[in-house]
């Protein structure tokens, strides 16, 4: 079961630097997240991990202070984890002023306070995971960091080279059956003439090469793709910037048949060429009448 199990991340550290902010950005890089895990449970979900294989290539395990007591057992847990496979182990810190700013506007107790102070918790925390911190492979000290930077600076260290930042979904749509509520951005193919007036295509579709053929080759529509392409660049690289994984564009025609359809598919094959960004295209009402 060793030799099959995949990557295995351990993310600890000081309570209030951003553990929860490293899991969200860990489940969006297809990380297996399990948060609050005992340390006593690392080498069942290794054993877990071995015998899924490809079902669970990536594993990481949130252990921290909650678990009181049985926290004492980490190092020797993640000691037996890094013998059978590819382990590494992230310590999340920052300052005591931060930390205690942090547990201040979210109004919760440090879960090591007692009937001390906030501080008292703190400084006993440090005291608990100082080993773990020395045998750390990556520090991180969130102190000067938002949740948005922090995600960013996760994605950089662990993301797989050349692995998409951004996934985007260009979506066809009609008009007539309303606006898509989860869309980012709206664009309106309506200013170019309908193939539906078109004997020999209002049967077909934009995904039908006579269709995709005659709205690419109306007045304005190469205009429109490059100089759209050439607008989002900036958007799709600041939404990577502010560790905005997904973003929809919508593209509509008046029934969501034709324009709408040959066009997206045309920006979608611009919009690939991006860095950083996937790209995959949906037609919302293709097919209804």
């Amino acid at each position: 079961m060793a030799d099959t199990a995949g990557e295995f991340l351990i993310v600890t550290g000081m309570s209030g630097a951003g553990r929860s902010t490293v899991a969200n950005a860990l489940e969006d890089l297809d990380w297996y997240v399990v948060d609050n895990l005992p340390p006593q449970m690392l080498r069942p979900l290794l054993d877990l991990s071995g015998r899924l294989g490809e079902q669970l290539p990536r594993v990481a395990a949130v252990v921290d202070v909650r678990g009181r007591d049985l926290f004492a057992e980490l190092p020797a847990a993640a000691q037996a984890v890094r013998e059978r496979s590819d382990l590494r182990v992230i310590f999340l810190d920052a300052s005591d002023e931060v930390l205690v700013r942090r547990f201040e506007a979210v109004r919760r107790p440090h879960p090591l306070q007692g009937d001390g102070t906030l501080l008292d918790g703190i400084r006993r925390e440090r005291e608990v995971l100082a080993a773990v911190r020395e045998n750390a492979d990556v520090i991180i000290d969130t102190s000067r960091y938002n949740i948005h930077q922090l995600a960013n600076h996760v994605t950089d260290l662990l993301q797989d080279d050349g692995a998409p930042r951004h996934r985007v979904t260009v979506l066809s749509f009609g008009f007539k059956y309303g606006l898509p509520p989860d869309a980012d951005l709206v664009a309106d193919m309506r200013f170019l003439p309908n193939p539906f007036w078109v004997d020999e295509l209002r049967d077909l579709t934009g995904q039908d090469a006579a269709v995709a053929a005659y709205v690419r080759g109306q007045e304005g529509a190469e205009e429109f793709l490059d100089g759209y392409a050439s607008a989002l660049a900036p958007v799709l690289a600041g939404y990577q910037r502010e560790n905005k994984s997904h973003s929809t564009v919508a593209v509509g025609c008046t029934g969501g048949k034709h324009r709408s359809v040959a066009m997206a598919h045309a920006l979608a094959e611009r919009l690939a060429d991006l860095p950083g960004v996937a790209v995959r295209v949906r037609h919302r009402d293709l097919g209804r009448e």
